[in-house]
């Protein structure tokens, strides 16, 4: 399995553009995004702390 997969939602793509412009403004998925960025995700147990440029830090075996 690769260690990157996927494309960030934020990332203009030749095809589609940018994920973010293709869903609505008032699609029910933002709703899900807010809740999730309103969570504090360190009490979870989550690293949130990340390098201020380049790709954030990510061991695969965390």
């Amino acid at each position: 399995m690769k260690f990157l997969e996927g494309t960030p939602r934020d990332q203009a793509v030749i095809y589609e553009g940018c994920l973010d412009n293709a869903i609505e403004p008032d699609n029910e998925v933002r709703v899900v995004d807010a809740f999730v960025h309103s969570l504090n995700l360190e009490e979870f147990g989550f690293k949130v702390h990340f390098a201020e440029n380049g790709r954030p830090a990510y061991r695969p075996t965390d």
